[in-house]
């Protein structure tokens, strides 16, 4: 079995992860895994859509001159 471990979640939670699992037909801890790397990418996204700082404008730009 791989390396696992517990977290405390509400119970209301822990009923719409069981729910969402067996409605995909997965493990909940594919389920869980799954919604993990989604909070992940969104995140990701919502960085990539911020405005570059000035150090990095200035980074890109050093070609260009």
């Amino acid at each position: 079995m791989s390396d696992t471990t517990t977290i405390r979640i509400s119970r209301a939670t822990r009923d719409i992860l069981n729910d969402l699992a067996a409605r995909r037909g997965e493990s909940l801890t594919e389920t869980v895994s799954r919604g993990a790397r989604l909070l992940e990418q969104e995140t990701i996204g919502r960085d990539l859509s911020m405005p570059l700082r000035d150090d990095e404008l200035t980074w890109l730009d050093a070609d260009a001159r």
